[in-house]
C-alpha cells in the first residue's frame, strides 16, 4: 500500500475508522495479469471526493469525482465539518466507479495512493463578501471561478489596491493585508450605494477585476524573485530552467499569463497542467503514487502506519537566506 501528500488545497480528514477499514478491505496482489503497474489515487484533501486509477506509462485508466460545491455555495465557502461528512457519504461509491470505469479489480492493483498532507487554503472571504452567489451569472461557480468569470466585466483600474508586502525582498505570499483593504473598501461602497451587506454592488465587476489584477501581481513578483535567486545560485539551469504551476490558482488564465510575462521575461518555460487538472482529482495522487512507487518511497504495507499531518511544509525552508540576498525585482508592465 502506498500513503503520499498533496501539496495544494485544505485538508479535511475523513474519520480514520472509515478510512482503515475501507483500505483495509482491498487485497493485493501487485503485478498479476497487467504489464504495467496500476496505482488508484483517492483524493480528500478538500471540498471533492475524486479516485482514479493510472499506469505506471502515465495512461488513466477510470475516475470518478464527486463535487461539493453546490453544498458550500449555500454556505458562502468550505464547512470543514460539512465537508467530512461528504468525504465519509462519497467515497466508497467514488473508488467502486473509478474502479468499475477502469476494469479494473482491487487485486489487480500494485497500491493506493491517498491524500495525507495539505497546502495552504485559499481565502474565499472576498468570492463571499461580495455575495456573488446572487449574481444571476455566477450563483453555480466556485469563488475563484465567480472572481475569474466576473472580473472579465470590470474595469480594474476603477479601484487601486495595492500588492502587500512590497516592501518585504522575500518570496512570501500574504493575502490578509489586502483582505482587510478590500473589505473596507466594500462597506464604503455600499454606503454610498445606499445597499446593505449581502446585496450586489454595481461595481462588483470592478472590484473583482481590480482584486484579480493585484493579486495576479503579487504571485508574479515573489515568483519574478525566487527565479532570480534560483539563478544567482547556479540552482536552475540557464538554458532549460522550467516554472511549473499547478493546484486551484493555476486554472484561473488570468494569474497564468501573468506568471508567463514572468517567465518570458527571466527565459523560462511556463508549464501548466490543463486545466480540469488543477483542481482536485484523483489523477495527480495517482501519478504522485505511481512516482513514490518508484523511487521506494512513503510505502506502508498496512494501515496502521497512516499520519495525517495538519500542515506540510515544502522541502528546506530558506526564506531567511532569499530575504538576506535582498533582491531587487525589475518592474515589468503587467498588459494582461
Amino acid at each position: 500500500m502506498l500513503i503520499l501528500n498533496k501539496t495544494a488545497g485544505v485538508f479535511f480528514k475523513p474519520s480514520r475508522r472509515k478510512i482503515y477499514e475501507f483500505l483495509g478491505s482491498f487485497h493485493f496482489h501487485p503485478g498479476k495479469l497487467f504489464l504495467h503497474k496500476l496505482v488508484l489515487g483517492i483524493e480528500t484533501s478538500c471540498d471533492d471526493t475524486a479516485a482514479a486509477v493510472v499506469d505506471e506509462t502515465g495512461n488513466v485508466l477510470g475516475e470518478a469525482i464527486h463535487s461539493q460545491t453546490e453544498v458550500h455555495l449555500k454556505t458562502g465557502g468550505i464547512i470543514p465539518p460539512v465537508a467530512q461528512q461528504l468525504h465519509r457519504e462519497n467515497i466508497q461509491r467514488i473508488v467502486q466507479e473509478a474502479l468499475s470505469a477502469s476494469e479494473v479489480s482491487p487485486s489487480e492493483l500494485s497500491a493506493i495512493a491517498t491524500t495525507i498532507k495539505p497546502g495552504l487554503a485559499l481565502s474565499l472571504g472576498v468570492a463571499r463578501r461580495l455575495s456573488l452567489i446572487k449574481h444571476p451569472e455566477c450563483s453555480t461557480m466556485s469563488g475563484g471561478k465567480a472572481i475569474e468569470h466576473l472580473a472579465k466585466q470590470g474595469n480594474r483600474l476603477h479601484f487601486d489596491f495595492q500588492p502587500p508586502m512590497q516592501r518585504a525582498k522575500n518570496c512570501d505570499f500574504s493575502f490578509s493585508g489586502l483582505q482587510h483593504v478590500i473589505d473596507k473598501m466594500i462597506m464604503q461602497k455600499e454606503k454610498e450605494e445606499g445597499i446593505e451587506q449581502g446585496q450586489i454592488l454595481s461595481s462588483a465587476a470592478d472590484i473583482a477585476a481590480a482584486v484579480q489584477h493585484t493579486v495576479a501581481c503579487h504571485i508574479a513578483k515573489r515568483t519574478h524573485r525566487a527565479i532570480l535567486f534560483c539563478k544567482q545560485r547556479g540552482l536552475l539551469q540557464p538554458s532549460s530552467a522550467v516554472l511549473v504551476v499547478s493546484g486551484g490558482v493555476a486554472s484561473n488564465l488570468y494569474i497564468r499569463k501573468a506568471l508567463e510575462i514572468v517567465t518570458n521575461a527571466t527565459q523560462c518555460t511556463l508549464l501548466c497542467p490543463p486545466a480540469r487538472l488543477c483542481t482536485d482529482n484523483g489523477i495527480m495522487i495517482a501519478w504522485n503514487g505511481v512516482e513514490r512507487l518508484r523511487a521506494g518511497l512513503g510505502i506502508l504495507h498496512n494501515t496502521e502506519g497512516i499520519r495525517y499531518e495538519p500542515k506540510c511544509p515544502l522541502g528546506v525552508d530558506i526564506s531567511k537566506e532569499v530575504g538576506e540576498a535582498a533582491i531587487k525585482v525589475p518592474r515589468l508592465k503587467m498588459k494582461i
